[in-house]
């Protein structure tokens, strides 16, 4: 794994600015990729073993992705919106798995790690750079229930929307009277009103130069009639 200011340079360019949350998810994805014996995630050999959970969807989240390499793509990202500084690392071949959880007593003692660091935000900065990880960090041994639809590769189960049709895949399903349904099919959603439209330069494609596209960018998309 590359030195942890590399890391941090290279994750803060890609997340777009340098914060304390990217000095938390530089550190939180080191020290977990290392608690699961992976020195260097990123590689190929070495990404097949990694699931990460992250529990925020914030700064810190985007530093724990950039220095695992895991992307929701692969389905080795897992997003869990819990509102909690914290992810937890897999290692699919071992099993073993530690969640590490930032701790709100290390926002109290950036004084004390950086008394010479005037204004609170470079303070943490700078202090969360300088703590020892046992200050930084709570690390809890977990055991991760996986089921074969969560893992990375292809599609194991697909199942067609009672309702509506649409295709739902590896048991995303929920079920009303014993029939499947998607969720936005259900209340379990999180958007409402739901109404098909035709927009814009609708038969534009990638392959084809649309002449008429700047001319009806600007157009409302038209809404149908509901069914």
């Amino acid at each position: 794994m590359k030195a942890f200011h590399e890391l941090l340079s290279d994750s803060a360019a890609a997340h777009g600015h340098l914060c304390a949350g990217q000095v938390v998810g530089v550190r939180m994805a080191m020290l977990g990729c290392r608690l699961i014996g992976l020195d260097d995630p990123t590689r190929r050999e070495q990404i097949k073993k990694l699931i990460v959970y992250v529990e925020m969807d914030r700064c810190t989240a985007d530093a724990v992705a950039h220095v695992t390499g895991v992307k929701l793509g692969r389905r080795s990202l897992k997003f869990m919106d819990y509102g909690i500084m914290a992810a937890t690392f897999v290692n699919l071949e071992t099993g073993k798995a530690f969640r590490v959880l930032s701790t709100e007593e290390a926002r109290d003692l950036a004084s004390v790690y950086a008394p010479d660091i005037a204004g609170k935000v470079p303070q943490q900065l700078a202090a969360y750079q300088r703590m020892p990880d046992s200050v930084l960090f709570k690390v809890q041994s977990v055991h991760v229930k996986l089921d074969p639809c969560d893992m990375p590769g292809p599609t194991r189960r697909k199942i067609v929307c009672s309702r509506c049709g649409q295709v739902i895949r590896d048991r995303r399903e929920v079920y009303l009277d014993n029939r499947p349904i998607c969720k936005p099919c259900s209340e379990a959603c999180y958007f409402s009103h739901a109404r098909e439209v035709t927009w814009p330069a609708m038969n534009w494609s990638p392959g084809e130069r649309n002449s008429s596209e700047e001319e009806t960018q600007s157009d409302r998309p038209i809404e149908r009639s509901p069914c």
